[in-house]
């Protein structure tokens, strides 16, 4: 039973936030990602993530689309064969198909944290669409914009190179709150 139970589960590793990185130090290390826990920046936000799923997940299988935790959800209720309740509204979205080797749709990824935290992010917003990441700082309404491909330590703002498209990006993601 026990090695059935093995041969048919899907297991899923991860972490609620990056790693500590502190005012008063920095216990665990993000580099080369920014920043650590309770900010907006990559190293807030992304997070290790192993998934596990013997007969559809070939062993030492890397997948670079980004997701996010709220997919979790949806896709355990796809792998069962379940459906949502009726009216449950899935903020995520399954990941049974890329899982199994197909290409995700792209989309945007949101994070909000309206508030200060213990390891010194302040309140902002970030949003993530393909190899870019605009990061809106509630304190000044300071926006920030990223390039991830060409720039994983977010180092270098183009928000000023690229108006439109921080202001795009930022139109989203203040729709996204409102909705």
């Amino acid at each position: 039973l026990l090695e059935a139970v093995d041969e048919n589960t899907l297991v899923i590793f991860t972490s609620d936030n990056g790693g500590l990185s502190t005012a008063e130090g920095s216990p665990t290390t993000n580099r080369p990602l920014a920043e650590g826990k309770g900010w907006m920046y990559e190293g807030g936000t992304r997070e290790p993530l192993l998934i596990k799923w013997p007969g559809v997940i070939a062993p030492g299988t890397v997948c670079t689309t980004p997701v996010t935790s709220p997919d979790f959800f949806p896709t355990f209720l796809e792998a069962a064969g379940a459906r949502p309740a009726p009216g449950q509204v899935l903020d995520g979205r399954s990941l049974v198909a890329v899982l199994k080797g197909g290409a995700a749709p792209e989309r945007a990824l949101f994070w909000h944290y309206p508030h200060y935290g213990n390891q010194g992010g302040a309140p902002a917003a970030a949003i993530r669409r393909g190899d870019w990441k605009l990061i809106e700082f509630f304190e000044d309404n300071r926006l920030e914009l990223y390039n991830l491909r060409d720039d994983i330590g977010q180092t270098n703002n183009l928000a000023a190179k690229f108006p439109q498209r921080a202001k795009e990006m930022h139109g989203k993601m203040v729709a996204w709150r409102q909705e």
